[in-house]
């Protein structure tokens, strides 16, 4: 029997109809909200969790997969609005969530400001200041690879690297459920390397799904995809070969 609710959410973003799948995951102590959205997204994040009958104002817990501004964009304004929710993310992503240093996807727009054509300077400048715009909180607890958290039946952290240092996914083993944030995502009904353009690490980022083959998944979610239809290893094992070949 599964535990969590996948909140699927519907918006517009730059002229295009979008969906992201935060997750709530709920025993009778906790409910956990695994990533948050963009800016300016907490009454969507309401919206969705009343659907299923949950108030946010019942999450003890925010679990960051990576500090991505369509992952954690509206942290602070959920820390400010429920105080009483705790703050988890991999010790390497949390220097980056809480600020105390610069955002990897900003330095890595920077990076490419000199190579840009005079006519893509405009976008990409108005990304830049959204980048800079993503307001920190801090985060009140790390985890690492493979520490199982004591909560909702056991949520077993794995580190998943490359398209951020400190992305995580999170297994569930008594659903057999993963789930991957951007380790993977679902395109044309397959799974595929969250915009490999943009992935810090590529090559980091396919050993990482190479990693999850350790895990008995039967159900994947994906933040950019929601729930996977399929078979799961089977698809892992598709998305490796296309790279391997």
């Amino acid at each position: 029997m599964s535990n969590y609710i996948v909140l699927n959410i519907d918006f517009e973003y730059q002229g295009q109809q979008q969906v992201i799948s935060p997750v709530l995951i709920q025993d009778a102590a906790d409910t956990i909200l695994v990533d948050c959205g963009y800016p300016d997204f907490l009454s969507k994040i309401e919206e969705a969790a009343n659907r299923h009958h949950i108030s946010v104002a019942s999450i003890t817990k925010l679990i960051l997969t990576h500090h991505d501004m369509d992952h954690m964009g509206s942290l602070a304004a959920l820390k400010r609005a429920y105080p009483q929710l705790t703050v988890i993310s991999h010790e390497l992503e949390a220097p980056y969530i809480a600020g105390q240093r610069k955002s990897l996807r900003l330095e890595q727009v920077e990076s490419t400001w000199g190579e840009l054509r005079a006519e893509d300077k405009p976008h990409v400048e108005q990304l830049m200041l959204l980048l800079q715009s993503i307001e920190p909180a801090a985060v009140d607890q790390t985890v690492r690879h493979q520490e199982r958290l004591p909560l909702c039946s056991g949520i077993e952290i794995i580190h998943t690297p490359g398209h951020m240092p400190g992305h995580m996914s999170l297994y569930l083993p008594a659903s057999k459920t993963l789930i991957s944030g951007d380790a993977v995502v679902i395109q044309e009904g397959g799974l595929a390397i969250a915009n490999p353009e943009f992935t810090l690490d590529l090559e980091e980022a396919v050993r990482s799904v190479r990693r999850l083959l350790d895990y008995n998944i039967e159900h994947l979610i994906c933040y950019h995809g929601g729930l996977y239809q399929g078979n799961v290893k089977q698809a892992l094992r598709a998305l490796l070969q296309a790279y391997d070949s």
